[in-house]
């Protein structure tokens, strides 16, 4: 088994550091930001969430940076990973295209099997989320399309797995940045971007939102890393989900990383689970 679900104790994980990590507006979320990039800051951001993993136990891979790639340090993008292996995505930007033959690369070094590739659509690990062991919600903004959606679906229905379409604005970029599931029945969520059926299938699974405003997205409000255990990793400054989920019993580990969100992801976007428990 590699990755039961998406709140089980998160064992191992997939990163890369932002050492060539350079300012592009390649999306709605780092157009919203001053595009100048402070190169160390970001490095002390990333190794703070490097220490933060392991000191909650989680053990850290690294596909080594390279300048060809400067957004492999969202490893999150390149595709999902579920119990059987991992399935393959396809960018929409072809700058990232060198991420999709190194992370493939990376992955087999590790033993991890290609169950799924998307050949013909598109598909971002971004808009991937599981809901419980057997059900993954499938974002479809600006990077995952109807054709990847159709060829994840199909290629994970044999393994028993129901793929949930969830449409929802290209500017919101993926379905992490406006929704996320930080443990077993507790998510948080900006509800106005999500479509009413899928609001309805999460609270007949009884999953409780804590709702937050749109503004949340492009300050990365959502972009939240569940390690498991009642724990999850979150930015310092978002205050009121910060304090949403304290009230609900789960440990918040906050990091102080603002340089890194300039280019558009946070901690969910920067992390690749490779093994939960």
């Amino acid at each position: 088994m590699f990755v039961k679900n998406g709140t089980s104790t998160l064992k191992k994980v997939l990163l890369s550091r932002p050492e060539y990590l350079q300012a592009a507006p390649i999306n709605e979320i780092a157009k919203k930001w001053d595009l100048q990039l402070d190169i160390n800051k970001m490095m002390h951001e990333h190794n703070l969430l490097v220490e933060a993993y392991l000191e909650n136990g989680v053990d850290t891979e690294f596909l080594p940076a390279d300048k060809v790639r400067p957004n492999s340090v969202f490893a999150r993008d390149f595709g999902g990973c579920v119990q059987e292996g991992f399935i393959l995505g396809r960018f929409r930007e072809h700058l990232r295209d060198k991420e999709h033959v190194d992370y493939k690369a990376k992955m087999e070094e590790l033993g991890i099997p290609v169950i799924v590739e998307c050949r013909e659509g598109l598909f971002e690990g971004g808009d991937f989320m599981f809901l419980n062991e057997h059900t993954i919600a499938l974002g479809m903004f600006a990077r995952t399309n109807e054709k990847g959606y159709e060829e994840i679906q199909q290629g994970l229905t044999p393994y028993g797995y129901e793929v949930i379409p969830v449409p929802g604005k290209p500017e919101y970029l993926h379905l992490d940045m406006c929704f996320n599931l930080v443990d077993d029945h507790l998510a948080v969520a900006y509800k106005d971007g999500m479509p009413q059926e899928f609001l309805d299938r999460l609270k007949k699974m009884e999953i409780d939102i804590i709702p937050v405003e749109e503004s949340a997205i492009f300050e990365h409000g959502c972009n939240l890393q569940s390690i498991g255990d009642h724990r999850v990793l979150s930015l310092q400054q978002n205050l009121y989900v910060n304090e949403e989920l304290t009230k609900r019993g789960m440990k918040v580990i906050e990091l102080p990383i603002t340089e890194i969100l300039k280019a558009g992801g946070g901690p969910h976007c920067m992390s690749f689970p490779l093994e939960r428990i």
